[in-house]
Formats: structure tokens, C-alpha cells, sequence
């Protein structure tokens, strides 16, 4: 199985597709198909049948986007992160910013 740069509650940017620009805390990460869902982006709505103590209806959810369509977000200086891994020297290995050498862990 893939390693993936991204990991749940990351804060990321989608970077391609119908929802460009858009960013949010990531919810979930699913590694069979791999994509993320993405808080308050790619809604799309499904009709879900009445169960106990829950009202049927139509409900908004979010639909898993691929990852290589989201990158990590820096909030600070608004911009995407491209992200590495490094290893400390107490032997931690660490996500970094590639671009200021920073570490994201």
C-alpha cells in the first residue's frame, strides 16, 4: 500500500478540478481508492431512507476527492506546501516544507 503526504486533519487546497481553490480540513483518508474527503468541498447530495431515531430525506455530504488533486495548505503564508519527509536526529522521521526546510510534524 501507498505512503501518503497527507493525513487526516491536515488542512489542504484542492489544486485541480471543478472545486480548484477551495480549501477545508481533511475528514477522512481512504487508501483503497486513493482519495480524501475534504470538509465542505465536493458536496454532492444523496437521497437516504428513514432508520430509527434518524428522518429520511435528502442529505449534503462530501465526496472523496483523488489525492493527487489536493496539496497541504500553509496558512500563514497562503500558499500550497510541498511536502518531504526527513528523519531528526533523535531518529523521528518528520513531514517538512520543501521550499523552507520547516517541519510540518
Amino acid at each position: 500500500m501507498q505512503k501518503f503526504k497527507i493525513k487526516r486533519d491536515d488542512v489542504v487546497v484542492v489544486i485541480a478540478g471543478k472545486h480548484k481553490g477551495q480549501t477545508g480540513k481533511v475528514v477522512r483518508v481512504l487508501r483503497d481508492r486513493e482519495a480524501v474527503l475534504v470538509e465542505k468541498v465536493n458536496l454532492v447530495k444523496r437521497s437516504v431512507r428513514a432508520q430509527q431515531g434518524r428522518q429520511g430525506g435528502i442529505v449534503e455530504k462530501e465526496a472523496p476527492i483523488h489525492i493527487s488533486n489536493v496539496a497541504l495548505w500553509n496558512a500563514e503564508e497562503q500558499r500550497p506546501v510541498k511536502v518531504g519527509y526527513k528523519f531528526l536526529e533523535d531518529g523521528r522521521k518528520v513531514r517538512f516544507d520543501k521550499k523552507t526546510g520547516q517541519s510540518i510534524d
